[in-house]
């Protein structure tokens, strides 16, 4: 089941996975800014903050990646009764596949891990938190949770544990047996030294240094980490153990077989949210009825992917794709963006410090005046974004008789050239939902339009973005092809 085509075959069956999935939610907030000087009241650096973004981490994050995969999520999880929790419920309820089931105890603060991130790299991370066990009567709101949402459709169960209190061992025993009682699945992100707690569960996935830990043996080889799984299989009481290598890659080790998986990874910004990518790509894997193995190929690509992004990402079935044949990540089919994927990839440049331009247009019969516009766009930033008229806003635009190519005919053609990042279709008759949507640093457009006439560029210019003109190149245009191939014909 891991050979490429089995794995591309699967992909289309993720939307028919759903999963439960429990532990502690969190709000990873992400704050970046340049540090050039020193302070003069101290020997620290100032830190000038240029942007913050906030997001689902933890739980939260694990069911994000399962949504992302086109799995459904059940979420249930803690939050305070205060500024953090509600921002975490609008982000989950923001977030198409996930069904939330969020008990707010008073109190109890919500968890934020805020990170500091200069030219790329994190400078400090500062947590907000407490790490006491849930009161009670809140324990037994959260197994009644789980214990409703588990069912012959939602059966499999994710413990995400990040030693935050809400999986103390009690509820993480008694969480067990109701899975066990609706004969579910159970994957677990493990935290802490003691894996005898999560006893009866199906797969734990540590990473290398956590499996250390847990087992007191080594883990530098494919061997002793054979060894050190097995030895965690034995005392803890479970059925198998995915254990996560960094570059080394993944291994799956059962009591009587050892998988490893070279790494996939082309390049590493990021492991924040790895093991939430890990757990939740096995997991939904599983929930489609294939087989651990598969799970495990599909989960070490995944890993490959998102360590290639900054922050908590996630992972989409075009990645997964491109990957599995080898692509560019930037390949045509995924520069084709979804608003969510869009989000995300932006996110993930803008912390890489790259500069977004955008532009728009029909580009219906793509001609040499098309190409001088968008190499000149490219030419004033890092990362172009391309807006496309959908089939609908190109027909209220330009008549019944437009557009002559559709909608994804056209995608496909931008998608293919060497200048374009991304291309979003849209539908509206002007772009300035989805400018105000991306924020980009530069609009560029033709120079046939002055500045005043650009839509999207006061507000572009409102958050310090610049507004770029376009040479024209005279003698090319769609309408005039047209009528010229209408008077041949």
């Amino acid at each position: 089941m891991s050979d490429i085509g089995s794995l591309s075959s699967l992909l289309g069956q993720l939307n028919s996975s759903h999963v439960v999935c429990v532990g502690d939610v969190m709000l990873d907030r992400f704050v970046e800014g340049d540090v050039k000087r020193i302070s003069p009241e101290a020997p620290i650096p100032v830190f000038s903050v240029r942007r913050e973004t906030e997001m689902l981490g933890g739980a939260g994050n694990v069911a994000r990646n399962i949504a992302a995969f086109g799995g459904q999520a059940a979420l249930v999880s803690v939050v305070g009764d205060d500024a953090a929790g509600l921002r975490l419920c609008d982000l989950i309820a923001d977030t198409s596949g996930i069904t939330p089931t969020i008990i707010k105890d008073p109190a109890r603060p919500t968890t934020i891990k805020t990170r500091y991130v200069a030219a790329g790299q994190q400078l400090l991370r500062a947590d907000r938190e407490t790490v006491e066990p849930l009161p009670k009567q809140t324990a037994k709101a959260v197994a009644s949770a789980v214990a409703e949402a588990l069912s012959a459709e939602n059966s499999v169960l994710v413990l995400s544990d990040y030693g935050k209190g809400v999986l103390d061992d009690a509820l993480i025993r008694s969480l067990i047996e109701i899975a066990e009682k609706a004969k579910a699945m159970i994957f677990v992100d493990p935290k802490g030294r003691d894996y005898s707690r999560y006893k009866g569960a199906g797969v734990l996935t540590p990473n290398r240094q956590e499996l250390a830990q847990a087992s007191g043996m080594p883990t530098d080889t494919e061997d002793e980490v054979t060894v050190a799984c097995r030895h965690i299989i034995e005392t803890a009481g479970v059925d198998a153990v995915l254990a996560t290598r960094s570059e080394q890659g993944m291994s799956l080790i059962t009591v009587d077989h050892a998988d490893h998986l070279p790494a996939r990874a082309r390049e590493v910004f990021d492991v924040s949210g790895a093991g939430d990518t890990v757990v939740a790509a096995i997991a939904t894997v599983f929930g489609t009825g294939a087989p651990l193995s598969a799970g495990a190929a599909f989960a070490n690509i995944a890993a490959g992917v998102v360590v290639g992004k900054i922050g908590t990402a996630t992972v989409y079935p075009s990645e997964i794709l491109s990957a599995l044949h080898e692509t560019e990540m930037l390949g045509a089919d995924t520069k084709i963006q979804t608003p969510d994927q869009a989000a995300d990839r932006i996110a993930t440049w803008r912390r890489q410090e790259f500069r977004c331009g955008f532009t728009n247009g029909c580009f219906d019969l793509l001609h040499p005046g098309h190409i001088s516009l968008l190499t000149q766009a490219k030419a004033a930033c890092d990362r172009l974004i391309i807006g496309l008229n959908s089939d609908a806003s190109v027909r209220r635009l330009k008549g019944p008789d437009r557009p002559i190519q559709n909608e994804s005919s056209r995608a496909q053609v931008l998608a293919s050239l060497e200048m374009v990042d991304m291309v979003m279709i849209f539908d509206e008759e002007t772009p300035l939902t989805l400018i105000e949507t991306l924020r980009p640093d530069v609009l560029i457009k033709g120079a046939d339009y002055t500045v005043d006439e650009v839509v999207g560029a006061a507000a572009v210019q409102s958050w310090g973005g610049e507004v770029m003109l376009a040479e024209i190149l005279d003698g090319h245009s769609t309408t005039s092809t047209i009528e010229k191939m209408g008077a041949e014909s």
